[in-house]
């Protein structure tokens, strides 16, 4: 079995696509073009991720595509962490088409400014709150974020956090040791899994195996097999590698694990993070 446990689905107008360098994904994905990626990746199910608009709307579009998509088994959607009234769009989310897919929350922290924002009392009132619903909190950062995050995971551990794709490491600009000493502190809390994810892109064009193998192996080193998940980071993906090809990358990373472990990185971790139905 394998659990895609990080892909988005967008228009082409969402406003971040029009940044140079991204024409190539700047058009519409939909699930009519998800369902043959799973066909020939063989994978078993998906958790559908936030996409950056940045709006309630989308998540609730989200979740009426996995009411209507068995294969989505899970639907990270959007919450701002300062929003006052996170409480109340929790609940609205509750009463939506799909709801009992909702399995975590997601804000841009990537693009705050204020190094300070995850101290904010109400940002790790509304991380509280998140914990509290039964729901994750995906961590959408940049490698100099990091230490923010293990302060905010320590401060609120009846929330399970999400390291999305580890944590952005700069992979192009030989980032290992930058990367491994921030990533240390967040993967020290309990409460926290990661993702192996979009490493394709932090590499860039005319990427190798080898050039993602050490992020991933100190993954396993510092989070082990059981606090990882696999993900494509489909579309973005396809700036760099087809939805096939991050599979079997990520796959050729894994060779020297125990089939145990393979599976708790493929499904396993995926499945008991967000609480996924899915089938055998």
């Amino acid at each position: 079995m394998i659990i895609d446990a990080h892909h988005h689905l967008w228009t082409a107008d969402y406003q971040w696509l029009a940044a140079p360098g991204l024409e190539a994904i700047r058009r519409d994905y939909t699930v009519a073009d998800l369902v043959p990626q799973l066909d020939e990746a063989g994978v078993t199910a998906t958790v559908l991720v936030e996409a950056g608009r940045c709006d309630a709307e989308e998540t609730g579009e989200f979740l009426a595509h996995a009411a209507t998509t068995p294969r989505i088994a899970g639907v990270v959607g959007w919450a701002s962490l300062t929003d006052p009234a996170i409480a109340a769009t929790l609940a609205g989310y509750r009463e939506l088409p799909g709801a009992t897919k909702l399995v975590g929350l997601r804000d841009q922290v990537q693009g705050v400014a204020d190094p300070g924002h995850l101290t904010r009392s109400d940002v790790r009132a509304a991380l509280a709150a998140i914990g509290a619903a039964g729901l994750t909190f995906d961590l959408v950062i940049h490698v100099g974020q990091l230490t923010s995050c293990a302060e905010a995971a320590r401060a609120t551990p009846g929330t399970i956090f999400v390291l999305d794709h580890l944590g952005k490491p700069r992979i192009a600009a030989a980032g290992l040791a930058e990367w491994r000493t921030a990533v240390g502190d967040l993967a020290g809390c309990d409460n926290v899994v990661a993702k192996l994810s979009g490493l394709l892109t932090e590499a860039g064009p005319g990427w190798r195996v080898a050039d993602i193998r050490p992020y991933i192996d100190t993954a396993l080193e510092l989070f082990g097999p059981h606090r990882l998940m696999a993900g494509s980071d489909w579309p973005v993906c396809d700036l760099v590698a087809s939805y096939a090809e991050a599979w079997t990358a990520i796959d050729a990373s894994l060779g020297e694990l125990s089939a145990t472990e393979r599976a708790d990185v493929l499904a396993g971790t995926a499945i008991r993070t967000y609480a996924l139905e899915v089938g055998s």
